[in-house]
């Protein structure tokens, strides 16, 4: 069976959301999944689930902690190119039918790794590996070579009423 490069991306809530979704209907089919999550390095709660239940189901972060509201530093860009590095390796190897970057456009967006960078291992996806990549700020070249892109857009949010992030929503 073909695999195919998803791109969730846009300003609305439910990227990674969605592709974690994906990677259990994935192994509920007997698949093999790696997520590499890139910028996060805070515990969530999928960490917790996948970690005890899903075998599986791989994930590994290549970030700190939340640095979105300032610019990064040299460990997260030292974290991201590690993350990336073992991407490079993984992708190729057809030891998973799912990989997950999530948070990879993000990563671009800060500059942690190069755009070149990322579109060099997604050449190298075999034929039947399906890859999503996940994260607001997709680039045009990503979003050219993917083949299927969502936009989540924000149509309204309970952020904007002083909701703050709730453990099992939004970690």
């Amino acid at each position: 069976m073909k695999g195919y490069i998803q791109l969730y991306t846009g300003n609305g809530k439910g990227k990674t959301t969605a592709a974690l979704g994906l990677a259990m209907r994935a192994a509920g089919a007997g698949k093999k999944v790696f997520i590499a999550q890139f910028v996060k390095g805070m515990h969530y709660a999928e960490l917790d689930l996948i970690r005890k239940y899903l075998p599986m189901i791989e994930i590994r972060q290549y970030g700190r902690r939340c640095f979105i509201n300032k610019m990064p530093e040299q460990e997260d860009i030292d974290a991201a190119q590690a993350g990336l590095n073992e991407v490079l390796q993984i992708v190729p190897s057809r030891k998973y039918d799912l990989i997950i970057l999530d948070e990879a456009n993000i990563a671009l967006y800060y500059k942690l790794f190069t755009p070149e960078a990322l579109l060099g291992i997604l050449k190298s996806k075999p034929y039947e590996t399906e890859i999503v990549i996940t994260g607001r700020y997709a680039p045009d070249a990503l979003m050219e070579i993917a083949d299927l892109v969502t936009e989540m857009r924000e149509v309204k949010h309970y952020y904007q009423s002083g909701v703050e992030a709730r453990e099992g929503i939004e970690f």
